[in-house]
């Protein structure tokens, strides 16, 4: 009955109105919603750098879950491509690499661009399924307590069309890898058994994971707590990006934006020897001869530390060498000796 008085309603407004209603949901409060959808296309070669055989769209207005943009930010041709097909095509995108490569930043500045809403998850093993679900929490209701269910990550993303990042993908538990299977699908729906509901994900939903190993196990054995995966959900990631640590003139191109008082006189050279430093453990850390190496991120925190000490050798020593373990503390040594002549 009420479905009908609407219908009459409408048919009313619009004899009185010039301007046609095209839809129903347009006049009950949807409105808004479907003005932040408004999607433009996107000149990859001007905003990433690199040219794309297919569209790809953002959205024209920004929203409360789009990540801030880093101006500085150097992206990555291959992983850019793999990244920015995932959000044009709908496709499953995994991004493994070693620590310290920018993995999860890279799926965030580029979705930043898009003004896509992204969430980010940090697995650990205290996620549990009710996190990502949803669980029933008791309310007080007048002066009655009351159950109600609240939902957890995942049906807030799918009904809302917010990009959701797996954080550590290989660190998640087996039982609750498996609630995420069905969404690998393309067109995979949520089954929300709690609340007897299914849940056709919204069309903007998209689903990214990084990973440090590609979940047979940690062959380094440096990635403790990360777990096999079950290669049958394996399978169902349609795009696999490897993302290894920039060459030595990006990373010093980072380091000079990221830390612009590296360019002062006093530390023309420091931040090239920095970058050198940091490809000597890299290469170390291949040839098994230590078992920590320097990251990007890890070069960042040296160069501010410089800044706040005003001391190479100190801020190196706080930033890298202390975690090194003592039997590979000659080894480092003799890096840095050869790189600053210390």
């Amino acid at each position: 009955m009420k479905i009908e008085k609407k219908k009459l309603f409408l048919k009313k407004l619009t004899k009185r109105s010039n301007t046609p209603i095209v839809t129903p949901h347009l006049l009950w409060g949807d409105n808004i919603q479907v003005n932040k959808n408004k999607m433009k296309k996107i000149d990859c070669k001007k905003i990433f750098g690199v040219a794309c055989n297919f569209e790809v769209k953002g959205f024209v207005e920004r929203s409360e879950f789009v990540p801030a943009i880093d101006e500085n930010y150097i992206f990555d041709p291959k992983t850019t491509l793999a990244i920015l097909a995932g959000f044009a095509f709908n496709s499953r995108v995994l991004i493994q690499g070693m620590h310290g490569t920018g993995k999860s930043t890279h799926i965030e500045q580029v979705a930043a661009r898009l003004n896509w809403p992204c969430l980010r998850i940090n697995f650990d093993s205290q996620i549990t399924r009710l996190d990502l679900v949803g669980k029933d929490v008791i309310k007080l209701s007048g002066d009655k307590q009351v159950t109600e269910f609240k939902e957890g990550i995942i049906p807030f993303v799918l009904r809302r069309g917010i990009t959701l990042v797996l954080d550590e993908y290989d660190a998640i538990k087996t039982d609750v890898s498996f609630v995420i299977q069905r969404l690998l699908e393309e067109e995979g729906k949520f089954a929300l058994l709690e609340e007897n509901e299914i849940i056709t994900p919204h069309q903007h939903f998209r689903l990214f994971a990084t990973s440090n190993t590609l979940g047979a196990g940690d062959d380094l054995g440096i990635y403790h707590g990360t777990n096999l995966i079950n290669q049958a959900q394996m399978d169902r990631w349609n795009i696999v990006a490897a993302l290894n640590y920039l060459d030595e003139k990006h990373e010093l191109e980072i380091l000079l934006k990221k830390l612009p008082f590296l360019n002062s006189k006093a530390h023309q050279q420091t931040a090239k020897m920095m970058v050198h430093m940091g490809n000597l453990t890299r290469e170390a850390f291949k040839n098994g001869d230590i078992s920590t190496l320097i990251s990007l991120r890890t070069l960042i925190s040296w160069g501010r530390n410089i800044e706040i000490f005003g001391s190479v050798k100190t801020a190196f020593t706080l930033s890298f060498l202390n975690k090194v373990i003592d039997d590979e503390k000659m080894v480092v040594s003799e890096f840095y000796q050869r790189v600053f002549g210390e």
